[in-house]
């Protein structure tokens, strides 16, 4: 069961967000630190998609409409996109900026460094638990869940170099935690930047369609399956079209024929919205999925056929 986050949970999150970059920027400006102004900048955007993602889901949970006959369940998938993609931005901004302190490095108060960096933790910490248990439902909150756990994790690693800074003078360290940290944030992100296109894309969802096709086949009455198609409007929904042969039957013996495959579909293979169309002969021999339609039989809007004939 999909679980949703609370409006004031996302509130809750938000106004640490805003708290730990207020303080990381004064604490950077003042130690000097490149990672806690990386790490303040990363929580400000946090803090942006925080908001998106809120809104996402309150949207996202909108019932379908004449417009949106598939609802607005794409919303949450475009945050998560979005997310994701400001994250990998934010990444490469880091390594730019670490490279460059590379090459010019600057004395770290580490003692202002752990402070501020032990603070950044706990309330990332905090944060974290609160997105935890929606996490796992939802790629538009897991998006929101990685971009704090990857603070979190940034504070973890602040806390580290401002311990050894604080004893020992290593100017290249600093900036050395700031370019693991951005390649942890990208790491994280680009496995959920792929899974939106491919749902944005409608790849087909990882199933397997001969087993379906010998699963629909073992229903008495149906014959053959082709012209397939299938498609995911988020993570967890997936649509399902197929043609199935049957054998000349009235139609009121075909709906239990339906009924069966529908009921194989839902529970056998998770799939959500299933659209089934029977026919006798018409398509018996064709793939399971539709070949290469050709342009010239294409019917087009107003009832007429396309055609690749200059108009004379």
């Amino acid at each position: 069961m999909e679980e949703k986050i609370t409006g004031k949970r996302f509130l809750a999150v938000t106004l640490l967000n805003v708290l730990i970059t207020i303080v990381e920027i004064v604490g950077g400006l003042v130690s000097g630190s490149l990672a806690l102004l990386s790490d303040a900048f990363h929580n400000m955007g946090d803090s942006f998609s925080i908001v998106l993602g809120y809104f996402a889901q309150h949207l996202g949970s909108r019932p379908e409409t004449k417009q949106r006959t598939y609802g607005y369940r794409r919303a949450e998938i475009l945050s998560a996109l979005t997310n994701s993609l400001l994250l990998i931005i934010i990444a490469i901004f880091l390594i730019g900026e670490a490279i460059q302190r590379l090459g010019h490095p600057e004395h770290i108060n580490g003692g202002i460094m752990l402070t501020v960096a032990i603070v950044g933790l706990v309330a990332n910490l905090v944060s974290a638990l609160l997105l935890h248990s929606g996490s796992h439902d939802s790629l538009n909150v897991k998006a929101t869940y990685l971009h704090v756990l990857s603070d979190a994790l940034s504070s973890v690693a602040v806390i580290i170099g401002g311990v050894i800074l604080t004893f020992v003078n290593v100017p290249w360290l600093d900036p050395a935690l700031t370019i693991g940290v951005a390649l942890y944030i990208g790491y994280e992100s680009w496995p959920i930047i792929v899974q939106t296109i491919k749902i944005l894309m409608q790849s087909s969802p990882d199933l397997d369609y001969e087993q379906i096709a010998a699963d629909i086949k073992q229903v008495p009455g149906v014959e053959a399956v082709h012209h397939v198609h299938a498609w995911m409007i988020d993570e967890h929904r997936i649509i399902f079209s197929a043609h199935l042969n049957c054998q000349d039957l009235l139609l009121s013996q075909v709906e239990p024929i339906y009924a069966q495959v529908e009921d194989i579909l839902r529970h056998k293979y998770g799939i959500c919205h299933i659209t089934l169309q029977a026919e006798c002969a018409r398509g018996r021999d064709e793939e399971l999925f539709n070949t290469p339609v050709d342009e010239e039989h294409v019917i087009r809007p107003g009832g007429y056929k396309a055609s690749s004939e200059p108009e004379k």
